[in-house]
């Protein structure tokens, strides 16, 4: 029997790629779509006409699913309110918005990156809890920094990103056609902060975060879908280039439904990647990085593709969410007790 799960934010366009993803997931069933109070009443048909769940009907962010888990693809301007009131009201809320990143109490989380994180849910102040996903730019560019970061250490990161007109939203830009913005509000704040939590170490209930520095420039680029980085990276230790590509290749992917056969690709050709040819690599979920240059043994550069509405936002908000599953150990709807007993024995 499949996991009833609800979305907020139904109607957004993480929230209908997230329902995409939901048409044949073999653990969890979309059965409550939720969106504001204008769409309420109203068919997810009008948004996606040729979705399998057409004629589902969409309710407010008021009400209570009888499910215990959540998916957040809200706007951040409502976010932290609602995904606090669902999990004062006892609901596991997988979050793609920025508002709770900040909480100590809140992982961030990539699964194939640090997935013991999830024990900080035990102590946060809700019967219920909350879990976020990374910044879109970021879901990559830690993924790309894990191995390194392990193997050799990092002292510094200098990011470039050009992110894709879908990671505005659903609104419409006007002027980008055949142009570039060269900042994107909040963006490079995101870059420089994130990605410490993420590589942090659990220390009992708290994370000690990595103390590499970041600097970051964000540009919206007039592609359709896919973040690209430019990373320079300084290490502390010396590596070379065999060991580098060898320990992305062989990065090691998880046994989920959603997760990717390989996380991390190393392409070598000198025309890689790209969003058109590269984006859609193990259905969204992988990154692919390329054009790796030395430096010296401990300064390198490359770049990293990220499928930003898959791995930066929905898909990889599905995969926390079978990550959790998985720790349950048992198929079926998820009980915030066992759950949080679950996050404690990792």
């Amino acid at each position: 029997m499949k996991i009833p799960v609800g979305i907020l934010g139904a109607t957004g366009i993480v929230g209908r790629k997230l329902i995409s993803l939901l048409e044949d997931h073999p653990w969890f069933s979309p059965v409550y779509f939720m969106a504001s109070r204008q769409s309420a009443g109203r068919q997810f048909g009008e948004w996606e006409p040729h979705s399998p769940f057409a004629t589902k009907k969409v309710t407010s962010c008021t009400s209570d699913p009888r499910c215990n888990l959540l998916f957040s693809c809200l706007d951040a301007t409502v976010a932290h309110e609602k995904e606090r009131q669902y999990a004062e009201r006892g609901y596991t809320v997988v979050s793609n918005a920025r508002s709770h990143r900040k909480d100590p109490c809140v992982p961030i989380l990539i699964p194939e990156v640090n997935p013991s994180h999830l024990k900080l849910t035990s102590t946060q102040p809700y019967p219920g809890c909350i879990v976020t996903g990374p910044n879109c730019s970021v879901s990559g560019i830690a993924l790309a920094l894990k191995p390194l970061h392990d193997a050799f250490g990092v002292n510094q990161v200098n990011a470039t990103t050009l992110q894709a007109i879908s990671g505005a939203g659903s609104g419409v830009l006007e002027g980008i056609e055949g142009n570039i913005f060269p900042y994107i509000s909040g963006e490079e704040e995101k870059i420089c902060s994130e990605p410490q939590k993420i590589l942090g170490a659990l220390e009992g209930d708290q994370i000690k975060f990595a103390s590499f520095s970041t600097l970051a420039t964000s540009f919206r680029v007039p592609i359709l879908h896919g973040h690209t980085a430019a990373l320079t990276i300084e290490l502390q230790e010396e590596a070379t280039r065999k060991q580098i590509i060898e320990l992305w290749n062989r990065f090691p992917a998880l046994d989920l439904p959603s997760a990717p056969r390989q996380p991390i690709v190393y392409d070598e050709d000198e025309f890689s990647p790209q969003p058109r040819l590269h984006g859609e690599r193990d259905k969204g979920m992988g990154i692919t990085i390329g054009r790796l240059r030395m430096a010296s043994p401990t300064n390198l550069q490359f770049i990293v593709l990220t499928n930003n509405l898959v791995r930066g936002a929905a898909g990889g908000a599905l995969l926390i969410a079978e990550l959790m599953t998985m720790q349950v150990k048992r198929l079926q709807p998820l009980g915030l007790s066992s759950l949080r007993r679950a996050q404690n024995t990792l």
